[in-house]
């Protein structure tokens, strides 16, 4: 562990210096100064150090101490790995031992070998030979991707802090006092937009638990609870995957006074559930980025028109192929965990155009489908006009080589029937040309991180449906009694 200069760090002593009991992190119960959190990170570190703490598991809720224990991590030079509380048993297990963690830091901990040492909250196991990692690897980002065996994206400190800066350069006109972190901190999108950043500009990061905040395990979200949270904290920023500020808004049509800048990213944003926020005053502002790029990308900018998920960041490059494939060069990662380190440009696998000097993006280069009529269909531009409807809260839209395409359909409530999920379908038929309508649906239980079906930020886990459903969803189809392909 090297005690190396820190961007980040050099920014709390000068917020420490010139507001020393301004509040740094509160979690609605208890509230520190930049002067406590750089005091609190120092003890921490002193406790990493006398333990010998090198590759680290952080397995804590939203809270003070995921934050202070991961600002020490950081200014420790530590291997930090943020545990996701969604992810399996056999996904933790993965993660232990790929990484070769001989640390971890808050529960759990017992089930994958690790003892206490002395310290109240660090446990430990001995590793005799660890994975070799890439050079510079502060933190190990896991990503459920395409398989149930999660993929290690490694980080360095620099990078992150490269994204950290780009977005203060776009967000410090708005003067932002105040962010509510809405998503888990094991998000690499939550960990840097609402912690890394409001303390770079010196504002307070609002930490509650995710429970209080309407989570309800991985699977269930209430609004109200959550509406009645923002009118608690009144934060000037937050950030929300699609399906949140879908929920959001049908809840509370007219935004909540104190926001000024509400970040939409992790998965598609269907343009529907865009013009309703923005009709209703939300300060919706869509962006793009992935873990291989230390997340944030691009983003739609206060004070310009929207346009797809906006211009590049001042740090990011991005080229398009003849294919239409994006390649992003600035803060990526050194490179998958036991793979190769990466080249200086990464190919995202996500189609899109330049629009003057915005992005707009097409779909995933491997989800496009091509229906029996030869028709190429992005299915994330139907499943998101689907989920605008109050009753659908997830959809998943299929239709290879099919005469009809077929949906999978999570209802909002159980309590709903069948023909008012049929009405929903229907009225979203009505907006889509006659090639991208559901002709066909069923009604299945929630994806979830829990069952390997959707990522951390939303986005559905294709082949894991597939390969669930794959028997409704593949199936050729046959002529009913009326003579029409069904």
């Amino acid at each position: 562990m090297l005690d190396l200069p820190n961007a980040l760090m050099v920014r709390l002593d000068h917020h420490a210096n010139h507001a020393p009991q301004r509040t740094a992190l509160s979690d609605g119960e208890q509230r520190l100064s930049y002067t406590a959190v750089i005091h609190h990170i120092a003890q921490r570190r002193q406790r990493l150090r006398t333990a010998g703490a090198r590759r680290v598991a952080l397995a804590l809720d939203n809270g003070l101490e995921w934050a202070l224990w991961d600002l020490a991590l950081m200014m420790e030079a530590c291997v930090a790995v943020p545990i996701p509380d969604f992810f399996s048993d056999q996904q933790r297990r993965h993660i232990v031992d790929q990484a070769g963690l001989d640390s971890w830091i808050g529960h759990g901990g017992e089930a994958y070998g690790f003892q206490p040492i002395g310290d109240a909250v660090i446990a430990q196991r001995q590793v005799e030979l660890p994975p070799q990692l890439p050079t510079g690897t502060t933190r190990i980002t896991f990503t459920s991707g395409t398989s149930g065996s999660p993929k290690g994206v490694c980080l360095d400190n620099a990078a992150l802090l490269t994204v950290t800066e780009s977005l203060a350069a776009v967000v410090e006109p708005l003067a932002i006092h105040r962010h509510l972190a809405m998503l888990p901190l094991a998000t690499l999108l939550e960990n840097i937009g609402g912690l890394y950043l409001p303390l770079w500009l010196g504002a307070c990061s609002v930490l509650p638990s995710l429970t209080s905040l309407g989570w309800q395990g991985a699977s269930g979200f209430s609004a109200p609870i959550a509406l009645e949270s923002i009118a608690r904290y009144q934060p000037n920023s937050m950030i929300l995957v699609p399906q949140l500020l879908q929920a959001l808004v049908s809840h509370a049509p007219t935004s909540p006074h104190s926001l000024s800048f509400v970040a939409v990213g992790g998965a598609p944003v269907a343009n529907t559930l865009l013009a309703h926020a923005q009709g209703g005053g939300w300060p919706v502002f869509e962006g793009y980025g992935l873990s291989e790029c230390s997340s944030v990308v691009c983003l739609n900018r206060p004070g310009e028109p929207s346009c797809g998920v906006g211009r590049p960041l001042p740090h990011a490059q991005v080229r398009i192929d003849q294919d239409g494939q994006l390649h992003v060069r600035g803060a990526l990662m050194l490179g998958y965990l036991g793979e190769p380190p990466s080249g200086d440009w990464h190919a995202t696998g996500d189609t899109g155009q330049w629009q003057g000097d915005t992005i707009t993006l097409s779909g995933r280069q491997r989800e496009v489908f091509i229906t029996a009529y030869g028709r190429n269909i992005n299915p994330q531009w139907v499943e998101g006009e689907l989920c605008t409807q109050p009753a659908i809260a997830q959809a998943m839209v299929y239709g290879e080589t099919l005469p009809a395409n077929r949906a999978l359909i999570v209802p909002a409530t159980t309590q709903l029937t069948d023909a008012q999920i049929d009405a929903a379908i229907q009225a979203v038929n009505l907006t889509l040309p006659d090639y991208a309508q559901v002709h066909e649906w069923q009604r299945v239980p929630p994806f979830t991180p829990n069952n390997q079906q959707v990522t951390a930020n939303g986005r559905l886990r294709r082949e894991a449906l597939l390969a669930a459903y794959g028997h409704w969803l593949t199936a050729a189809a046959t002529l009913s009694q009326e003579g029409a392909i069904s």
